[in-house]
């Protein structure tokens, strides 16, 4: 039984995406049983060639396709869905999370005795990214942090656990995953955090300008703070026996 499904949504990273692969399965060898879900975002390259030919010795590794590119919501959306462990792991799959960091990740609700940890997010330190960047995503979490109050420094994070059922009980949007924190902690479970080390990115270039994140950011801030709002208050009581 798989007890560990790992997520990674990738887009042209050809270049990053097997050697990322492969530490991944350094890394989590001898700990739970795991599956690689690697989701090819309607990529452009030779991604899925070259994974399907590493699947050919690593049976534990999956790939799902998308036929055109949905974006990072979508492709981590969709290996949820193909999962089939209760406890998802996320990174991107540029190789800047180092999957090293995945077992840390995964103990905080593999040790859940009280069953009330929905999510783990990563918080990078040392950041390995240009200052342009890296003041960027420091403006959009203050921001966010402001509007949403979730609690947490540094949303955009692609290293997280979460449990499967309640990932998939979240309403989906593009552009979900930079609010993890706040739709979790809005359906009631408690979210962890975990200091997390970033790499600089070996090979390609990223898929999104910081222009892009910005403009969509604004209309995607305002919709979640909406959900918030909504929440549903009332929770069904057991019947007194």
């Amino acid at each position: 039984m798989t007890n560990i499904s790992v997520v990674i949504p990738a887009r042209n990273e050809a270049d990053n995406i097997i050697a990322l692969v492969d530490a991944i399965d350094r890394a989590l060898t001898g700990h739970a049983p795991f599956e690689i879900i690697v989701v090819d975002d309607g990529s452009g390259d030779d991604s899925v060639v070259r994974l399907r030919e590493r699947a050919r010795n690593l049976p534990h590794l999956r790939v799902v396709r998308h036929d055109v590119s949905g974006g990072q919501s979508a492709a981590v959306h969709s290996g949820v869905l193909a999962a089939t462990a209760p406890i998802i792991l996320t990174l991107d799959g540029d190789g800047q999370n180092p999957p090293e960091e995945l077992a840390k990740l995964a103990a905080p609700l593999q040790n859940d005795t009280t069953g009330r940890i929905g999510l783990v997010a990563g918080q990078r330190v040392g950041r390995q990214d240009t200052w342009s960047k890296k003041l960027a995503s420091r403006f959009a979490n203050a921001i966010r942090g402001w509007i949403l109050q979730d609690g947490t420094r540094d949303t955009g994070c692609g290293l997280k656990a979460f449990r499967r059922e309640a990932f998939l009980a979240l309403p989906y949007f593009d552009h979900m995953h930079r609010y993890l924190p706040a739709l979790f902690s809005r359906d009631g479970w408690q979210v962890a955090h975990v200091d997390v080390t970033h790499r600089a990115r070996r090979a390609g270039s990223s898929n999104y300008s910081n222009l892009q994140r910005g403009l969509v950011g604004i209309v995607d801030l305002m919709g979640v703070a909406w959900l918030l709002r909504r929440r549903k208050k009332a929770r069904a009581v057991p019947e007194e026996t």
